[in-house]
């Protein structure tokens, strides 16, 4: 059920559009008869960067309105169009909001037609950012935004997938049908869908690696050693840190599931497989080190070269252990921080605790696969978290929830350990 508009807030008819220099803007023109259709009444403001992707005369003959483009307009009131502009407008809508109109709108700057009439207005300003993925997560972007946030600009979560650059991540503008649902909703409510407000870019420059899945250990060329490993809970996460910000390189065991957009994946099988690649992009350097994989513990001292026939009433197969890889990877010189999981049937808390010393880890989540109703092949889990005295945090109680949820906590987790 949405919220209902505060009684004092003036209603909004008139959408005044301030369209800023990228490819995105294309986009504009589609959103400017979007918003009419949807009953507005709309006017385009647009930047010296914004008329190098789309002509002036395209958003006039959609809107209906002259475009306004210059500060300094001797026809408009008297030279003083900027002030009739940010009176008109009920709503302030920036899309796209290129990175340097984001960090000239939270410098204060007044210097062309868009940033002044923001300055100008009392009407609420949104800002629907787009840009390349690495400048959306750059440092001094997310600086930016949490001015404008502070200043009380609404910040509209931009999209993920390709981008016009050839890279893949957040940044893409929304498309212009979600945009004006977005506007509906905060015409009727003065808030967002939550699902149009970002994520904090908690994890903004760090390298994150995530190991998910099961592993398989060959017994002869057909059959394997293996466990239930669904490979969710690694690849929630991998979303999770994406969201976050993070770089994100994701070692995925034999699962079938996509990979997230803007991960990079490596598959492998066995246990040495993830062991010898792990080690590689450690060598490499990365921040935090994610292990959610289920290795097998045990593999065959010796695989068959044929497939093995039926023989008699019993088979006996020689197993040999497997390396450690959370506790390899902890001892590595270049250590990142480490995060280990474990799925237990029992005495959980124990087991869990037990493990964060022994493998040297700075962080474990502990979850009981033994309860039908979380763990393997399930899309929700519950979760306990505990810290090396290190860290110095008390352990944290994860609730049953959606597996992708669990995962933004734990990222959250993360950060509060120092990660």
């Amino acid at each position: 059920m949405s919220t209902p508009m505060p009684a004092t807030a003036k209603p909004i008819h008139h959408v005044l559009l301030g369209v800023t220099g990228g490819i995105a803007a294309y986009k504009s023109a589609i959103l400017v008869r979007r918003l009419k259709d949807a009953g507005f009444d709309v006017r385009v403001v647009m930047t010296t960067g914004a008329q190098a992707f789309v002509t002036p005369l395209t958003f006039q003959a959609l809107s209906g309105e002259p475009v306004h483009t210059s500060l300094l307009d001797a026809d408009a009131e008297a030279g003083m169009g900027h002030i009739e502009l940010a009176r008109w407008a009920d709503l302030v809508l920036v899309a796209p909001a290129s990175a340097n109109a984001l960090a000239r709108i939270a410098a204060g700057m007044a210097d062309d037609l868009l940033a002044t009439l923001i300055l100008a207005t009392e009407a609420p300003v949104l800002v629907a950012p787009a840009m390349n993925q690495q400048m959306w997560a750059n440092v001094m972007t997310q600086r930016n935004l949490q001015t404008l946030r502070d200043y009380g600009v609404q910040v509209i979560a931009p999209g993920a997938g390709s981008q016009a650059c050839g890279e893949v991540g957040e940044g893409r503008m929304p498309e212009p049908e979600d945009l004006v649902r977005v506007i509906q909703h905060y015409a009727q409510t003065r808030t967002l869908p939550q699902a149009a407000v970002p994520r904090p870019q908690i994890l903004a420059g760090k390298h994150v690696v995530i190991t998910a899945g099961p592993t398989r250990e060959a017994l002869d060329p057909v059959r394997y050693v293996s466990n239930h490993s669904s490979g969710k809970m690694g690849f929630a996460l991998a979303e999770a840190c994406l969201d976050a910000g993070a770089q994100v390189t994701l070692i995925a065991g034999p699962v079938n599931l996509p990979t997230p957009a803007g991960a990079t994946r490596v598959n492998i099988v066995s246990a040495r497989d993830l062991l010898s690649v792990s080690e590689r992009i450690v060598e490499a350097g990365c921040d935090v080190f994610i292990a959610t994989a289920a290795v097998a513990d045990y593999r065959a001292e010796q695989v068959a070269d044929q497939k093995i026939k039926k023989q008699g009433d019993t088979l006996t197969i020689h197993l040999v252990k497997n390396p450690d890889i959370v506790a390899t990877i902890a001892r590595h010189p270049k250590r990142p921080f480490m995060v280990g999981f474990a799925a237990e049937t029992q005495h959980m808390e124990t087991y869990a605790q037990g493990k964060l010393e022994s493998k040297l880890l700075d962080m474990i989540a502990c979850n009981d696969v033994s309860r039908s109703d979380i763990g393997f092949a399930s899309d929700d889990n519950a979760m306990t978290v505990f810290f090396s005295d290190q860290v110095g945090l008390e352990k944290v109680v994860l609730p049953k929830a959606n597996k992708h949820e669990i995962a933004n906590q734990l990222v959250e987790c993360l950060v509060k350990a120092g990660a």
